[in-house]
């Protein structure tokens, strides 16, 4: 099977279950952020030295992905998309972001008393850059009529996981 399938020549793409859209449909534009999201995690990924922070960004970049299936699937379609084993965002996935969150939060001086200049260093910068695709991501996905909510609270929660990691990876470079 070849990559070049000719299918989106004409500016339709398929979604789950072969439905045809637009390629500029906004279900497209959504999960097409949450796929920039993750491509810009993965920068962040690729150029860490830190294990910990290498793995929280994999377990996120695998969120993502089902996300982004789940986005990529029409509500006539839901209901299919489960029973084949596709996971669903849920509040347990917002949860466990959160707990990242507040165990890093427990070092205060994560905190800086002025504003953030990302560039720091590569890491922090790439985590950044992360979090502004991923409040793009979360814009676009609250344009959608019928997102699952536990989504939007994914992807905010998400902005502000990328920021802390960012300022523990300065930080983390420092001592």
């Amino acid at each position: 099977m070849s990559i070049v399938t000719k299918t989106g020549d004409q500016g339709e793409t398929s979604l789950m279950y072969g439905r045809r859209v637009p390629k500029n449909d906004s279900r497209v534009e959504a999960y097409g952020s949450v796929d920039e999201l993750t491509a810009a995690l993965g920068l962040a990924r690729a150029i860490s030295d830190d294990k910990f922070v290498a793995e929280q960004i994999f377990a996120i970049q695998k969120d993502l992905i089902n996300i982004m299936g789940e986005l990529a699937t029409l509500p006539e379609d839901r209901e299919r998309y489960s029973k084949d084993g596709f996971h669903i965002t849920d509040a347990k996935m917002v949860d466990r972001v959160t707990a990242v969150i507040v165990d890093l939060e427990k070092d205060k001086s994560l905190y800086p008393k002025d504003w953030v200049i990302p560039g720091a260093n590569g890491v922090s910068a790439a985590l950044d850059f992360a979090r502004t695709s991923c409040r793009g991501a979360e814009r676009q996905v609250a344009t959608l009529k019928d997102p699952n909510p536990e989504i939007l609270r994914y992807l905010n929660r998400l902005s502000d996981w990328c920021w802390i990691l960012a300022r523990a990876t300065e930080a983390r470079a420092r001592v």
